[in-house]
């Protein structure tokens, strides 16, 4: 994830660009051309003279050559915005010269040890990149190329190392003095200073490295392991947060217990240290035995937190605890395999939330995810493979492909062979790649060879963007009903032609006539084919793609009643939810489009409202589930239904057609809407079923806004008022912030002046501000950017604003396109500040071309505006100039 503004060349992994790059142009790196390093580093020392304005590194390498690639006697050794103080060779001044940002040395042997000095300043580091100060304490993150802004160094993942570490600093500035592995010594200094000394001794590539240094204290407790070993596992945060650590700490014991239940794997060091920073790019980073971690996934309790954010520290912290192994034992071989670990993690993690939280409830939301931020990915002008073949800038590949489609791919592995078999690939994908720098085909051979499948036309799904779409058509012949499949995978950048992939389906046939057909797995791997399907009885609905089992656009024509049918029987909920949606995005992409009559769209409106009635009422139904069947598509969904094929999507006609399809359900529903909310209320905050309450109240309380804006006025500040947790304060003030009402100013003020102290809640008072259905919205947008309270420099504060008004179909989308300059103008103030946070805003920009015209050279105009500007990372010029060329 290095942000540096100046490209560097790994050696042995060159950057080849079709025409020699301008310095405004960074070249192209390509998967084709890795090369092994020519250096082995068996043991790496460092010594930190730990200070915020100067801290002096001290990097001792032992180094030999690698049989396993080309003699070199060059030693390049990758640096970025540093400066060497000295440096030696087998303890004696040495040759070197500086070749762009990176330090070569020559090397007359075939072993040697090479120490090098250098000194930097943690608190000008506004990228957040390799050492940085954060409120007073140093912390670092280095992935993917942040290692080389702390000292010179191969910052490549396939160069592991073991790792001794000596740090030493003031006392009373770094009380705590942290480091990857287990702690080996520790002391203080006559003169108030102090050190500790640490040692990993598994191998870990640079990106791996983490040190924290502050004024720290921990909630600790220890787990012991299946193997009985005991684990002292410790959060660390400033004192004033410690009481909000229970849950993060009881989310990584359950996560240490179910990776040893499911997969196996038992913890491997002593001790297992998080540690939350304010000031952080990313969610979390999985530091062998030292994670890092935003705030945000840490701290949690019911005052200041959502169920929402109790869900999201709980998988966060499983999400870095499962990289143990999927990540730091196994490691990337180069950053083209980033799936190997993100993928592969990602569906660890959504497994244990799902054995956590529910299988079903937990799939709708992470399909919902996808949806929102993947296809999109997919349809657009950075398509990319979950392995991709080229890059600029590696820092863009932290996508919802690579991580959230990446783990579509595997879960679909696992569906094929099922759970013992995947278990099976995956102990065997442990077993010979321990302590290796590995790639993705090396993880589907261990499937292919642990399940005994054969994968040879699945791995398409590694080298192919695009979400593919399958149409189906059936007819019924006799007893048998014949379905047949046709997939199509769109032409996406670089990619014009396809082959076709095994697509994995569940189905079934159930009868109108009440009878439910058996679930059965098919696998489509050919351009079309025709399955047979025993018939449950008359009148056939076919139930497809059950719990999701492929990323896939499912295409048919099916009958309103047969929709109906489905979101009111299926026994697969999720295939129920996605009744429910596809019967409303038929309706609204129709009526956004203008495709639907007047009486299409009046029966529409009827037979969704006759769904949303049957599962207000249906008493089977758990409140969590129900709050599901309750959710309307996206208009980030719809935006992608209405622009396949040839069509355009128009944000205004789809913003306006969701929010009547919402006012008519208020309206017909009024009475129960309310029964319900008044009911959710009635439930205690530790009653089981509060969590599902407190989703369906608030999801009751925006509907009835959208029919009666005064009456939910008053219910939201009643609901605000009573409010004895997060979930209820949040979603009442979430319906007010849309609402031209008193209550709404009266609210936000009292929200403010009672959380003004707390940094995580006041990031929420700017969100819901920046996503609200408020006429004036860009204007308080404009507004917040001037609060006190509101800066660039810290990426938290950043997206809780800028990136929450990014994703505001309303004000956004505006019809004169002053939301798209006001994202753009934070594009070129942040860049400069931090590139990394700065370039995922330009993918707002970059579906210009499948936007209506107006908008669509609106949009364009502000990309070709900031690509104009000059001087841009290379974050940020990646983003931009594929986003004008795709």
């Amino acid at each position: 994830m290095d942000i540096a503004t100046t490209p560097t060349t790994p050696d042995g992994n060159p950057e080849i660009a079709d025409a020699a790059p301008t310095p405004h142009e960074p070249p192209v790196i390509r998967r084709e051309d890795y090369a092994p390093y020519p250096w082995l580093l068996p043991a790496t020392k460092l010594d930190f003279r730990l200070g915020l304005e100067a801290t002096v590194v001290t990097a001792k390498l032992e180094v030999e050559r690698n049989p396993a690639a080309g003699a070199s006697p060059e030693l390049r050794l990758n640096g970025d915005s540093l400066a060497a103080n000295g440096i030696m060779v087998d303890g004696a001044p040495a040759e070197w010269r500086m070749d762009g940002p990176d330090l070569v040395v020559t090397l007359p042997g075939g072993k040697h040890t090479v120490e090098i000095v250098t000194t930097i300043n943690p608190s000008a580091n506004t990228q957040l990149m390799g050492l940085y100060a954060s409120n007073g304490m140093l912390c670092t993150q280095c992935e993917s190329e942040g290692f080389r802004r702390i000292t010179f160094f191969p910052d490549r993942p396939d160069v592991l190392s073991t790792y001794a570490v000596r740090m030493e600093g003031d006392k009373a500035l770094f009380p705590i003095l942290l480091c990857n592995g287990n702690r080996t010594a520790a002391g203080d200094n006559a003169d108030g200073t102090h050190w500790a000394e640490w040692h990993d001794p598994w191998p870990k590539p640079s990106y791996l490295f983490a040190l924290v240094a502050g004024d720290l204290v921990a909630n600790s407790k220890p787990l012991v392991t299946v193997s009985g070993r005991e684990v002292e596992c410790n959060v660390w945060v400033r004192a004033e947060d410690l009481e909000r650590t229970d849950h993060a700490l009881e989310s990584l014991h359950r996560s240490m217990k179910w990776d040893e239940e499911v997969f196996g794997r038992e913890y491997d060091l002593d001790l297992y240290n998080i540690v939350a920073v304010s000031d952080f790019n990313m969610g979390a980073m999985e530091n062998k035995g030292l994670n890092v971690f935003n705030t945000k996934y840490v701290l949690a309790d019911p005052d200041t937190a959502t169920d929402a954010d109790f869900d999201a520290v709980e998988g966060v912290i499983a999400h870095e605890y499962f990289h143990n192994w999927s990540g730091n034992r196994i490691t990337c071989r180069d950053w083209f395999q980033l799936s190997l670990k993100e993928g592969f993690t990602v569906l660890r993690d959504q497994l244990f939330s799902q054995d956590m939280r529910g299988q079903a409830v937990k799939r709708i939301e992470d399909v919902r995810i996808l949806r929102a931020a993947q296809f999109p990915e997919d349809a657009g002008p950075l398509a990319h493979p979950i392995r991709p073949d080229s890059y600029r800038e590696i820092s863009n590949f932290y996508t919802a492909t690579v991580y959230n489609k990446g783990a579509e791919v595997i879960r679909m592995m696992r569906s094929m062979v099922g759970e013992a078999r995947f278990r099976a690939g995956t102990d065997l994908y442990f077993d010979r790649h321990d302590g290796e720098a590995a790639t993705c085909e090396d993880f589907v051979k261990a499937i292919e060879d642990g399940a005994g499948i054969d994968l040879t036309q699945f791995r398409r799904w590694y080298s192919q963007a695009g979400t593919p779409r399958v149409t189906v058509s059936q007819a019924i012949e006799g007893e048998t009903l014949k379905l047949t499949l046709k997939q199509t995978v769109p032409a996406t950048p670089c990619q014009p032609d396809k082959l076709p992939m095994p697509i994995p389906l569940k189905i079934a046939v159930h009868s109108r006539g009440g009878a439910l057909g058996a679930e059965q797995l098919v696998v489509l791997e050919q351009e079309e084919q025709t399955f047979d399907l025993p018939l449950a009885g008359p009148d056939p609905v076919v139930s497809i793609n059950r719990g999701f089992t492929a990323p896939v656009v499912i295409e048919r024509t099916l009958a309103r009643e047969d929709l109906v049918f489905l979101a009111a029987h299926d026994d697969d909920p999720f295939a129920r939810s996605e009744a429910l949606q596809e019967l409303a995005v038929g309706h609204l992409v129709g009526t956004a489009s203008g495709a639907l009559s007047a009486e299409e769209q009046t029966a529409g409106e009827a037979a969704i409202i006759g769904a949303f009635r049957s599962s207000l009422a249906d008493n089977a139904l758990e409140d969590a589930m129900r709050g599901e069947l309750m959710v309307l598509p996206s208009e980030t969904y719809l935006f992608e239904v209405m622009a396949s094929g040839t069509r355009k999507a128009d944000p205004g006609a789809i913003h306006a057609a969701r929010e009547a399809l919402k006012a008519a359900i208020g309206t017909a529903l009024a009475s129960e809407l309310q029964a319900l909310h008044a009911r959710a209320a009635g439930i205690a905050l530790n009653d089981p079923a509060g969590r599902g309450a407190r989703k369906v109240k608030t999801i009751a309380l925006g509907l009835i806004a959208a029919a009666d804006p005064a009456r939910a006025a008053q219910m939201a500040a009643a609901q605000f008022d009573a409010a004895d947790n997060m979930t209820d304060r949040q979603g009442a003030l979430m319906v007010l912030c849309g609402l031209d009402a008193p209550e709404r100013e009266e609210r936000l003020s009292a929200f403010y002046d009672h959380y003004r102290d707390n940094a995580l809640v006041i990031d929420k008072w700017f969100t819901l501000q920046a996503l609200s259905l408020h006429p004036d919205v860009n204007q308080h947008v404009r507004r917040l950017a001037e609060h006190p309270d509101f800066t660039l420099k810290n990426p938290n504060r950043v997206r809780s604003l800028h990136m929450a008004f990014a994703g505001n179909p309303k004000g956004f989308h505006k019809a004169d396109g002053e939301g798209y300059r006001m994202v753009a103008d934070v594009i070129l103030a942040l860049d400069p500040i931090n590139p990394q946070t700065a370039a995922r805003f330009v993918p707002s920009l970059g579906r210009w071309r499948r936007i209506e015209p107006g908008r669509a050279a609106l949009m364009k105009a502000e990309l070709e505006r900031i690509l104009a500007a000059g001087n841009l990372s290379r974050d940020t010029f990646e983003q931009v100039s594929r986003s004008l060329e795709g």
